[in-house]
């Protein structure tokens, strides 16, 4: 059940790549967890769009000239090692990058930021969420999924 914050000034991209946007985002932040892509994970994979006033996104103490973007994943402690966290910067930062045209040379302009929620920290529906459940979530959705595939007639 991660939770992913996008922030942004306003007028940065449009609507349609937006959409665009928020849908990659959460498709690499799945594939980083490891977590199966199905309608389940989807439900309680949420993305939080925050565009600004463009006056009111700064950098070196003036409105910035050109977007930048902040990138703000959150996930239950212990849902990404090293390994992965570096998987969903670069992806999370390529895909940023090719909705707001921003040349490779300024991918600076992309800050990806990762927070780990401790074991027993998360709530959601009036009760603590543990990973561990998670994790037994994600192993029915993948069996589920596999044996799908197995009961298909060839």
């Amino acid at each position: 059940m991660p939770l992913i914050d996008v922030t942004y000034p306003a007028g940065a991209i449009d609507d349609a790549t937006r959409e665009q946007l928020v849908e990659n985002l959460m498709g690499d932040l799945l594939a980083a967890e490891r977590a199966p892509d199905t309608q389940f994970f989807r439900d309680v994979t949420w993305v939080f769009v925050n565009e600004l006033p463009a006056e009111h996104v700064y950098t070196a103490g003036r409105p910035v000239e050109k977007p930048i973007f902040r990138v703000v994943a959150t996930t239950p402690e212990g849902a990404l090692s090293d390994r992965r966290r570096a998987e969903f910067v670069e992806s999370a930062t390529a895909h940023v990058r090719e909705a707001a045209d921003i040349p490779e040379e300024e991918a600076l302009r992309v800050f990806v930021l990762h927070k780990e929620i401790a074991e027993g920290s998360w709530g959601a529906g009036g009760q603590v969420v543990m990973f561990s459940a998670l994790r037994e979530a994600a192993r029915a959705e993948r069996e589920k999924a596999t044996a799908g595939e197995q009961t298909v007639p060839s």
